[in-house]
């Protein structure tokens, strides 16, 4: 099977704003498909529905109903809006008869190139451009190896110490993360506000932790090269936790974030 992104996003319309696709198993956390892919492939039937050039979706918000095996998928969309500056599409994600996300996505112009009036960009200081020679990439003999199989598609390269547990203190867990073959677009950029460990790591809870909703912001277009990825969170309570991401493209610009909210690992 093939383990490129550009594939794994590919669409065929089968109906009026009806797509099939296919999330095999390079596209997975343990048996599961990997939630952030999914949010990206309800984006691209958004945007492939509305059909107007030059917009992107900038803010994608989701619903986990189920948590579905690899192989096909069927993508339902309902334009709800059609302005000038702004479409909104529901996205139905269905494999067999069940939805396994229901999701929003809100269409515009993202900003590119752009000097913000205002940014608190944490990762620039924290984080260099390109991962050091000494942060190995997820592949054999790697501690997540098992467990992330969409390294195949994509070089995570994830700094271990800041998967460990802490001492209480905030977990700020930090990757680097491009795909394989090509550039990374808006598209492996919303997958990337889904990238990291669960923060739930940093009390020692490493189990299957299932994301129930998901938002994320696309805030530009991803330059050609590592994108650095930040993973912090607020709370982690007995049952559920909060989880934010940054990533930010190698010329320093805040290209995603995301907050998602889920449940925590029994160990």
């Amino acid at each position: 099977m093939n383990a490129l992104f550009t594939d794994a996003m590919r669409l065929r319309e089968v109906g009026p704003g009806v797509f099939d696709g296919e999330l095999d198993k390079h596209w997975t956390i343990g048996p599961k498909v990997h939630g952030g892919a999914m949010l990206a492939l309800c984006a691209n039937a958004a945007r492939t529905a509305l059909g107007q050039p030059g917009v992107q979706p900038v803010a994608v918000s989701g619903n986990y109903l189920w948590a579905p095996d690899p192989g096909p998928m069927r993508l339902v969309t309902s334009i709800r809006k059609r302005g000038r500056r702004i479409g909104v599409v529901d996205v139905e994600l269905n494999q067999g008869e069940r939805t396994a996300v229901h999701a929003v996505i809100t269409l515009g112009e993202p900003e590119h190139k752009v000097a913000p009036l205002l940014s608190a960009n944490p990762v620039v200081d924290l984080m260099a451009p390109e991962p050091p020679a000494d942060v190995a990439p997820i592949g054999p003999g790697h501690r997540l190896a098992g467990l992330v199989h969409l390294a195949d598609g994509c070089d995570v390269r994830p700094l271990v110490s800041t998967l460990e547990p802490t001492d209480g203190r905030p977990p700020v867990i930090q990757m680097w993360v491009r795909p394989r073959g090509t550039a990374p677009d808006v598209l492996f950029a919303l997958m990337c506000g889904d990238v990291s460990a669960p923060v739930s790591f940093a009390v020692d809870r490493t189990g299957w932790a299932p994301t129930v909703q998901l938002t994320a912001y696309l805030r530009g277009l991803p330059a050609d090269g590592w994108l650095r990825v930040v993973c912090t969170c607020m709370q982690i309570g007995q049952d559920w936790f909060d989880e934010d991401h940054t990533v930010v493209d190698c010329e320093g610009r805040i290209v995603v974030q995301s907050r998602q909210l889920a449940m925590v690992p029994a160990t």
